[in-house]
């Protein structure tokens, strides 16, 4: 097996964040679930954004932003997502490509205009997203390059690729073409919405070895074997997954494998401002230290590392460079 290019290659949706703070008020007034993620059209987006407060708007997309945080952490990264030759098409390919990721998914010339995601962060910090997908759902398996996933180390693919049906078979493409060069394949459940949509088809994908990878947060786990019961999902999971880790908020995370689970402890923050992007940077952190040889405490602690650096501020993408916030903090990857 070749040495890879890449350390971490993410597929996902390639969206840009439209961020306002609102009251718990405004999303009763909307209709709006707190905390979740809800796809919407056209329309509804035109009359949120006309209804929110004043916002700041910043690349985003659940996997994109996991793999800005694998660069910021010194790993080399790239990421396959479908943008249209627009205003925002453009800003998101500056951005990502600025975070020094490899993007090289050709632009829509027509159709839908790039993705953008509503986010009400209210002042608990919890955010409340609605998503209108745009040219994110146009991404098709003629955009997987073989050779460049078959060069990445891990392939991470987002639980909310499964929504559009050509983004899904895009999906399974690039799981095989990774295993078929003897690479590993992670998947985030996303969203306990989205395993609700498809929890059979997730579970399909764990148990077959689909995916190598499984990151959840306790929301997710819950919705995955319907129980609220964390222990009873923890030993459901450890049956079907090869590695997984579930993610517990202030209770730090667990590492499941099937002889063993370890759980590791959050990092200390001082303030919670914003938790967007929570989810997305623990995966980057330890995604980055199992790219790069780490045992699994380390990888959860890099990951716990990099979730309390974002979710500190507002935005889901670091603010500093995690590999020096690392070595800080005695984490040399």
């Amino acid at each position: 097996m070749t040495a890879p290019r890449y350390d971490v290659l993410g597929i996902g949706n390639a969206i840009v964040d439209v961020i306002a703070r609102a009251e718990d008020d405004f999303l009763v007034a909307q209709g709006m679930h707190k905390g979740g993620m809800a796809l919407i059209d056209e329309v509804r987006a035109a009359k949120i954004y006309d209804a929110m407060g004043p916002a700041t708007e910043a690349s985003g997309g659940s996997a994109a932003n996991t793999i800005v945080g694998v660069a910021s952490f010194g790993c080399k990264a790239a990421f396959v997502g479908k943008v249209k030759d627009d205003q925002l098409g453009k800003a998101f390919a500056h951005d990502i490509r600025a975070a020094r990721v490899a993007f090289e998914t050709k632009p829509a010339s027509h159709g839908p205009s790039t993705a953008r995601c509503y986010i009400m962060v209210t002042p608990d910090g919890e955010r409340t997203m609605n998503t209108y997908l745009g040219a994110a759902q146009d991404l098709k398996p003629a955009d997987i390059d073989e050779d460049m996933i078959a060069s990445a180390a891990v392939v991470y693919l987002e639980g909310y690729l499964w929504d559009p049906p050509h983004a899904k078979e895009a999906f399974v493409k690039a799981a095989d073409i990774a295993h078929k060069a003897g690479r590993k394949v992670a998947l985030t459940l996303s969203d306990s919405f989205c395993v609700d949509r498809y929890r059979g088809e997730f579970l399909d994908l764990i148990r077959k070895g689909t995916v190598d990878i499984v990151f959840a947060n306790e929301h997710e786990l819950h919705s995955l074997y319907q129980t609220s019961d964390f222990a009873t999902a923890a030993v459901a999971l450890q049956k079907d997954a090869k590695l997984a880790v579930v993610t517990r908020s202030e209770k730090g995370c667990v590492v499941v494998t099937p002889d063993r689970t370890e759980a590791v402890e959050a990092m200390r923050v001082d303030k919670v401002v914003d938790v967007t992007g929570a989810g997305d940077l623990f995966a980057a952190g330890f995604l980055s230290g199992l790219a790069r040889g780490k045992d699994n405490k380390t990888s959860a602690r890099l990951g716990a590392l990099a979730a309390s650096e974002v979710i500190q501020h507002m935005g889901a993408r670091p603010a500093v460079s995690l590999q020096a916030l690392a070595a800080e903090n005695g984490l040399i990857l």
